[in-house]
């Protein structure tokens, strides 16, 4: 193997990990600043935490379509939302059965369905999303957090305020070392996935599909390992339902509102399936409140079925 290509895979390895504590400094970071301005700790879960886990997916996705990438800038958000669905859940499943909270199953989780087959709207009009309507995705998460954040200070949970951990000075330095860490793994990933592609003989989308979108959301994983190891389903299924509302919403908002996003119709069946698959994750969450062993297992069979069909195709 030609030595710039290990070069280029090790530059890759040091996006992801800059990516992943670069995640991990801001959420720590900006979450402490929260707790010192006293704003509640659900709160702090329903939007920091939450855009943290996906800052990965939108460092990536943001620098690919101002690069010009942006085929790279949707596969790695239709990659990540196959991933976080079908293999997370799917894994978390298969050890153990998920129950469901009422919210999650009557409202966040058919908000999901109904912005993913709206994306899909988009670009089928004319195989691209527009500025004009990635303006519109931001518009959705902005009044997607604002409803979170105003059922969130109604709730009984709502007084609780964690204690900082950090000083105020330490928290700004995690804040300022998180973005940076984010920004140069975003760059590196982008720039070093885009080589070993053409290297390769690989496209751009095979790349974002699999290596940058399971790289990316590795946090997304970690969070829900560590919650099913607690018994804490509900922010399994919360972690990837609000993950893959914020990378449709605020990273394919943000990066079209950028530049718009033109896309080829080879990827067809990719949408589709991100479509199908958000669709029968709703089907087996309502059928018994719950996701069970049987259908974890399947799950991750259609999760290596798409990743052997994603590369044979290539």
């Amino acid at each position: 193997m030609d030595f710039s290509i290990l070069i280029q895979f090790g530059l890759l390895i040091l996006g992801f990990i800059l990516l992943i504590k670069g995640s991990d400094f801001f959420v720590d970071g900006s979450s402490n600043i929260a707790s010192i301005l006293k704003i509640p700790t659900i709160i702090v879960g329903l939007t920091i935490v939450a855009f943290g886990t996906s800052a990965p997916e939108a460092a990536v996705s943001i620098t690919s379509s101002i690069s010009g990438n942006n085929a790279m800038a949707v596969s790695n958000v239709i990659g990540s939302n196959l991933f976080n669905i079908l293999l997370i859940i799917g894994i978390c499943a298969t050890l153990r059965d998920l129950n469901i909270g009422r919210k999650l199953l009557e409202k966040d989780l058919p908000f999901l369905v109904v912005i993913t087959i709206l994306v899909s709207v988009f670009i089928f009009i004319g195989w691209e999303i527009t500025r004009l309507e990635g303006f519109l995705l931001l518009f959705l998460i902005i009044g997607y957090v604002s409803y979170l954040v105003y059922t969130a200070k109604n709730s009984v949970e709502s007084n609780y305020v964690s204690k900082p951990t950090l000083s105020p000075i330490r928290s700004v330095i995690y804040i300022i070392l998180g973005f940076v860490g984010i920004v140069l793994g975003g760059n590196f990933v982008v720039n070093s996935a885009s080589n070993i592609a053409l290297s390769f003989g690989m496209s751009e989308t095979l790349v974002g599909l699999t290596i940058v979108a399971v790289g990316t959301s590795l946090p997304e994983l970690v969070t829900s390992l560590s919650a099913l190891k607690r018994d804490e389903n509900e922010i399994i299924i919360g972690n990837v339902v609000g993950s893959n509302i914020f990378n449709i919403l605020f990273v394919l908002g943000s990066s079209s509102a950028i530049n718009p996003i033109t896309l080829s119709p080879s990827m067809l069946i990719d949408i589709l399936l991100m479509v199908g698959v958000t669709i029968l994750c709703y089907i087996f969450a309502k059928t018994q409140d719950k996701f069970d062993k049987k259908e974890g297992i399947i799950l991750v069979a259609l999760f290596f079925a798409y990743m052997a069909f994603a590369i044979m195709r290539n």
